[in-house]
C-alpha cells in the first residue's frame, strides 16, 4: 500500500481491511490474550496463595471443558464462580474464575456476558498488577466487539504498565480502525511497533495492521535481498 494515499483510500482500504479480517483479529487476539496472559502467567504466581481456592479454580476449569450445550451446568458454573470471587474478591484465584466465565461468553459470540464477567474482578485489589493489567485489556477487547468504542479506550487508559505498553496501543488501534479513525490508529500502531522493534517480539501481523492504515514500515530484523548490478563490459 502507498504511504502517499489520500485520507480517502485510506480510509476506505481500511474498510475492506475490517470487514475481511475484523472479527478474525480480534478473536485471534483475545484468544492469544487468554494463552498467553492466562492460565501460565497466573500458575507462575500463585505458590503462595491459598491451596483450597486454587484447588476450585482447577475444578471450574475442569467442570469448563463439559459446559458446552448444557444450560443446567453452565448456570452451576457460573453460581461456583461467583463464590469463588465473593469468598478472595482481591486474590488471583478470583481473577482467574473470571477470565474462565469470560472466554465461554466469548466462545459464544456473548461479547456482554464476557464484559459482565471481567467487570466482577475488574477493581481488584489483588497484588499482582500484571493480573490487574490483563483484565482491563480483555474487557477492552470484550468492549469493541461490541462497538462501545469510548469504553474500550477507557479500559484500555488504565493499563499504564509498561510491560503491556505494546498490547495496549495495539488494541487502542484496533478500536480506531473500528471507529475508522484513520490517523489515531496509525500513531497507535506506531507506537506499538516501536515498542516491539526494541524488545525485538512478534510483530509480523501489526505490520499487516500498519500497511491497512497506509504506514510502511521496515524491520530491521528481516534481512533485504541485495540487488547485484551486473556491468556489461563487452
Amino acid at each position: 500500500m502507498s504511504a502517499s494515499l489520500s485520507e480517502e483510500q485510506q480510509l476506505e482500504s481500511l474498510k475492506s481491511f475490517t470487514k475481511k479480517y475484523g472479527s478474525a483479529m480480534i478473536s485471534g487476539i483475545l484468544i492469544a490474550l487468554i494463552a498467553f496472559f492466562g492460565w501460565e502467567y497466573w500458575q507462575k504466581k500463585n505458590l503462595a496463595e491459598s491451596q483450597m481456592q486454587t484447588a476450585k479454580v482447577q475444578q471450574l476449569m475442569d467442570d469448563a471443558r463439559n459446559v458446552q450445550g448444557n444450560p443446567n451446568a453452565m448456570t452451576e458454573l457460573t453460581e461456583a464462580a461467583d463464590k469463588i470471587v465473593k469468598d478472595a474478591p482481591d486474590s488471583a484465584q478470583a481473577i482467574q474464575t473470571q477470565f474462565v466465565m469470560a472466554k465461554l461468553a466469548y466462545d459464544k459470540g456473548d461479547y456482554a456476558g464476557a464484559e459482565k464477567a471481567l467487570k466482577k474482578v475488574e477493581n481488584s485489589k489483588v497484588k499482582d498488577e500484571g493480573l490487574t493489567q490483563i483484565v482491563k485489556l480483555r474487557l477492552a477487547y470484550a468492549q469493541l466487539a461490541q462497538n462501545k468504542y469510548d469504553d474500550a479506550l477507557k479500559s484500555l487508559a488504565l493499563v499504564t504498565n509498561p510491560a503491556f505498553k505494546a498490547t495496549a496501543d495495539e488494541a487502542r488501534g484496533d478500536v480506531y480502525v473500528a471507529k475508522n479513525d484513520v490517523e489515531n490508529a496509525k500513531k497507535a500502531y506506531q507506537s506499538a511497533w516501536d515498542a516491539l522493534i526494541e524488545r525485538k517480539q512478534e510483530r509480523q501481523i501489526l505490520q499487516i495492521k500498519l500497511e491497512s492504515v497506509g504506514v510502511l514500515v521496515d524491520d530491521p530484523e528481516i534481512e533485504r535481498p541485495i540487488l547485484e548490478t551486473h556491468v556489461d563490459e563487452s
